[in-house]
């Protein structure tokens, strides 16, 4: 391999120097090549798309060493407002792309994400590195394997930054544990992130990770996602195996909590999930699924379901005109947009909140114990209430599968929903937990209940500038309709945006 230019390496470090400068980024995060010397560039490296990132490796144009620096260089400048990274690993990260770069020179590619950055929640254990899933009995604990999905990135070639934070055993809409602390959101630092996925989002938007991996039990991608204006899904239940995860499979509720990709952009998504989904033949509830490239879906033959309300909380006039506002820009595209809602989703909370706490308790007992956990959190102190008898849970699981069964009926017309992903924006600290705002999280509960796939993606801005998202719900198996239905959104209204400097 001949020698550098000294040209193009003038152009690298007048690039490198510019944190303010970046790959460009074009329509839904496609990346082209790096502006002619002299010129603006579009985007900071740190807010590239992952497929920028990925491109602009096997271009040449950056090194993974290089991309790296600087995302470790923002994750420096931003985490110590946010409290998002709570495990960095600087010199694990650098050793691993120092090695995408030597084999890149021989001419090999570990794969489809050869040298990108990532980082990973706390939640799912990272072989070597501390794997808390929030609880303190877990403060130093180093797993010897990866979780399922982490070695799958890896053998992809990602190269991981660090853990995320994450509430503890990933149960509540805040992100706090008596380990780290709270995480806060770059749009306003007195507001959370959401959770469990908080520290995920925060730093994902704040541009310290090119991507990173949440789980989702009622909402925990989506409302993060939607909280902080990057894009997440949530896949079928079946798709992506929960092996190495805090908060394992088994139980009366396993089909509700899924592992998925979270991103700043709808294309990323569709790059990531083909690569963590499928069997592991150790998570006994995953099963192959055909997967769909969601770039060949043909939007013209879609119908969609739309509500703004699902009857349960009202929400804000600024989501509702989000959610309209997404609605036109779909009638552009699909066969037909309709006002709709699945029958019985107004009755989501009084059907589901008994079977997600049918045991009293009893799992988390059997975790926190199994890690040594003496001390919980608030959050988990106050989780759910007494069990259920053997009649009681009998009647809560046959009205959840009737319930299930009546909700299934809006797919017989639609091949979508679009709703929003919560009553409102980003709430500040605290108050996730008063019962008074559970009736907000319904729209993402209610989609965990049934096991189908949601896709979120920011489509408009509330009063106090926090990014407002919306959910696209499809039928089960059909992530790559959700994925092109919220690409158009994107495409037709803006998706990320970076917070205030």
């Amino acid at each position: 391999m001949s020698g550098p230019d000294p040209a193009a390496e003038l152009s690298r470090r007048e690039l490198l120097a510019l944190v303010g400068g970046g790959l460009v980024v074009g329509a839904m995060g496609c990346a082209r090549t790096a502006a002619p010397a002299g010129q603006p560039l579009a985007d900071p490296i740190h807010f590239s798309s992952a497929i920028a990132i990925r491109d602009a490796i096997a271009s040449g144009a950056l090194s993974s060493e290089e991309i790296t620096r600087v995302f470790l260089d923002r994750i420096e400048a931003v985490n110590p407002a946010l409290n998002a990274v709570v495990q960095p690993d600087a010199e694990g990260a650098l050793e691993r792309a120092r090695q995408a770069d030597m084999a890149r020179a021989r001419g090999e590619r570990f794969g489809p994400l050869h040298g990108v950055p990532m980082t990973i929640k706390d939640s799912l254990d990272t072989a070597g590195i501390v794997s808390t899933g929030g609880t303190r009995g877990r403060a130093g604990f180093r797993p010897t394997e990866d979780a399922t999905v982490v070695a799958r990135l890896k053998r992809a070639g990602a190269v991981l930054l660090g853990k995320t934070n994450t509430p503890e055993l990933t149960l509540s809409f805040e992100t706090d544990n008596l380990i780290y602390g709270k995480t806060s959101n770059p749009y306003d630092l007195a507001r959370t992130p959401g959770g469990s996925s908080g520290g995920a989002a925060a730093i994902l938007a704040a541009g310290g990770s090119a991507f990173d991996i949440g789980s989702d039990y009622g909402g925990s991608i989506r409302l993060p996602s939607h909280f902080t204006g990057i894009a997440g899904i949530k896949p079928t239940t079946g798709r992506v195996p929960r092996t190495g995860h805090i908060y394992p499979f088994g139980g009366v509720t396993d089909t509700c909590q899924q592992i998925g990709p979270m991103a700043r952009s709808v294309r990323d998504l569709a790059l990531l999930l083909p690569i963590v989904m499928g069997p592991d033949w150790v998570d006994p509830a995953i099963y192959p699924m055909p997967w769909g490239d969601p770039g060949v879906v043909d939007l013209a033959s879609l119908a969609v379901a739309v509500h703004t309300d699902n009857g349960i909380a009202t929400p804000t006039e600024a989501t509702v005109a989000t959610v309209t506002a997404a609605a036109g820009a779909l009638r552009q595209r699909v066969a037909r947009v309709d006002e709709a809602r699945p029958p019985g989703v107004e009755r989501s909370l009084e059907v589901g909140l008994p079977v997600y706490f049918w045991d009293g308790g009893a799992a988390n007992r059997r975790l926190l114990e199994a890690a040594g956990t003496t001390e919980v959190s608030p959050a988990l102190a106050g989780f759910g209430g007494p069990a259920l008898d053997p009649t009681a849970l009998d009647r809560a699981i046959d009205r959840w599968f009737q319930w299930r069964s009546g909700m299934a009926a809006i797919f017989e017309r639609y091949d979508a929903i679009l709703c929003p992903v919560n009553a409102g924006p980003a709430l500040p600290h605290g108050t996730t937990a008063d019962p008074s705002t559970l009736p907000a999280f319904s729209y993402t509960i209610s989609y965990n209940l049934t096991g189908w796939p949601g896709a979120v993606v920011r489509a408009g801005t509330s009063p106090e500038g926090l990014p407002i998202g919306v959910q696209i719900v499809a039928r089960p198996g059909r992530e790559d309709v959700a994925l092109a239905l919220a690409g158009q959104v994107e495409e037709a209204l803006g998706g990320f945006r970076p917070p205030p400097a």
